[in-house]
């Protein structure tokens, strides 16, 4: 298995993957399966060029040998005078959890986020996501006090987690 970036041309594969993981587990996102499946394919095709390259957004898929994509994770800077970077849109296919997928997804956010300059990278996780947070304090993601409900469904709620990356330089 092995991690790479989403490229320009992967509009239909950005889709399939974004949609396979809100069909999956729609309680562990802030968007909706209804909501993204009316986006257009040019709206997929933009998302992609933007995530291609840059040190804006990113997303990065996971892919086993034989070229079969099981995992997907996004990252973007919502405010670049801060230096930190928000993972978001993480997910791997239900075959492939507990194989170092997720673990892999992350380890490149981050990797990129360093080498961008990011002083931390931070995300949200749907209380009562055990798997996700597991996976998260194992890679020295700690919880930073903040909490909301879950932009999907507010009878949920999220906790901001954080990664410290160092000073920036």
């Amino acid at each position: 298995m092995h991690v790479r970036r989403i490229r320009s041309d992967d509009g239909p594969l950005l889709k399939t993957m974004r949609l396979a993981a809100l069909a999956d587990t729609p309680f562990a996102f802030g968007s909706t399966y209804a909501a993204e499946a009316v986006l257009t394919d040019d709206d997929w095709t933009v998302r992609a060029e933007r995530a291609a390259g840059g040190d804006q957004s990113l997303y990065v898929v996971a892919e086993l040998d034989g070229g079969s994509v099981v995992g997907i994770a996004g990252a973007y800077r919502p405010d670049p005078s801060r230096h930190v970077v928000d993972l978001v849109s993480m997910w791997t296919a239900p075959e492939a959890r507990r194989t170092g997928a997720g673990r892999l997804l992350v380890r490149a956010v981050v990797d990129w986020a360093r080498s961008t300059g990011a002083a931390a990278v931070e995300l949200w996780v749907t209380r009562g996501n055990d798997p996700a947070e597991r996976l998260y304090r194992s890679m020295g993601f700690v919880e930073t006090g903040d909490h909301q409900p879950l932009p999907s469904d507010p009878c949920k709620d999220e906790l901001r987690m954080t990664l410290p990356l160092g000073p920036v330089t």
